[in-house]
């Protein structure tokens, strides 16, 4: 392999590091953007939680493996959502953990727990042939219009101001000016258009230097960038004391991810699960099952158990760097 210099290594990683701001702030301004726009033309600010702020927050998995799969790079776009569903809860989850015992809402449990687990082998199930094609495309991209409408439905019925809380922080109280809302979609749009071009420039780049599979940059680079907004979320939120916001934005991603992200880039361009071991599988939905008993104990993740997700997370991390090839 050829040997890659130190200037083109060190301009991957600034690629890499501008992609990941880039992803951030795009979908900052595109959920911002948008939420006002929906909050002036009389959509009542729950509904536009629970679809455009909701939708928005998973832009970045949803960009990112748009861009991977037109490239001819699937590999990444599935080990992206993959990777990005077992740091939401390994990862995400443990540290907001640690930072403060999160409580649970026994409503959280029954119902998008539940979901979140339910995706989570429906995916498995439709990767035995070693792709999601069109077809399972359109079943996903289905199945989260369900859910929307599921939730929202009742939302309304139980006047859950759980979900309100959730997404409070997005909605803003007052419609900014219409030209003002619209420069921030645009600019949010393109930030992630031009972030996610970046971020996988680099990402791929890093790859190649290292002789990495693309489906491991995937699952552990490109996860972990863009599920940075979810972790800057449940972060701020665990240090409010707010820790119910932080488990119930994982797991809404999760979600999202699956259905939303997989459904939509699928039907674009049917994904290949090259090089996406059964062990990744595996502890994707490990993670997903094994939150349920953790947070049926006492309706809490304490520190101790946001401290065993997190040796989750490190030990998968280190799993997978030990299938790089030797340098």
């Amino acid at each position: 392999m050829e040997a890659i210099s130190a200037s083109d290594l060190l301009i991957s990683v600034l690629f890499l590091v501008i992609g990941t701001l880039l992803l951030y702030f795009g979908a900052e301004g595109l959920v911002s953007g948008s939420a006002s726009v929906a909050v002036r033309a009389g959509i009542r600010p729950l509904v536009a939680g629970l679809t455009v702020v909701a939708f928005g927050t998973s832009s970045p998995e949803l960009i990112v493996s748009i861009s991977a799969a037109m490239s001819g790079n699937s590999e990444i776009a599935l080990g992206n959502v993959i990777g990005s569903n077992i740091c939401n809860i390994a990862l995400i989850i443990g540290i907001a953990a640690f930072i403060r015992p999160i409580t649970i809402d026994m409503k959280l449990i029954k119902r998008d727990m539940g979901i979140m687990i339910f995706s989570s082998v429906l995916l498995l199930v439709l990767l035995i042939d070693g792709e999601i094609g069109r077809f399972d495309g359109i079943i996903l991209a289905l199945g989260i219009i369900i859910y929307i409408i599921m939730t929202l439905y009742i939302a309304r019925k139980e006047k859950d101001d759980s979900i309100r809380e959730m997404y409070a922080g997005d909605i803003p109280k007052k419609p900014r000016k219409t030209s003002v809302d619209i420069l921030m979609i645009i600019l949010g749009m393109s930030g992630l258009v031009f972030g996610a071009n970046l971020f996988l420039d680099g990402a791929i780049d890093i790859a190649d230097y290292l002789g990495a599979p693309k489906a491991i940059v995937g699952l552990s680079i490109v996860a972990f960038g863009t599920s940075l907004p979810e972790l800057a979320t449940s972060m701020v939120a665990s240090l409010k004391k707010e820790g119910d916001i932080s488990i119930g934005n994982a797991i809404g991603s999760n979600i999202f991810n699956i259905l939303c992200v997989l459904g939509f880039v699928s039907i674009i361009h049917p994904i290949s699960s090259q090089n996406i071991s059964i062990w990744d599988l595996g502890v994707m939905m490990f993670v997903a099952v094994i939150i349920l008993p953790i947070a049926l104990t006492g309706l809490r993740v304490s520190r101790l158990e946001g401290v065993f997700l997190l040796i989750i997370y490190t030990a998968y991390i280190f799993y997978l760097y030990h299938q790089l090839p030797t340098i």
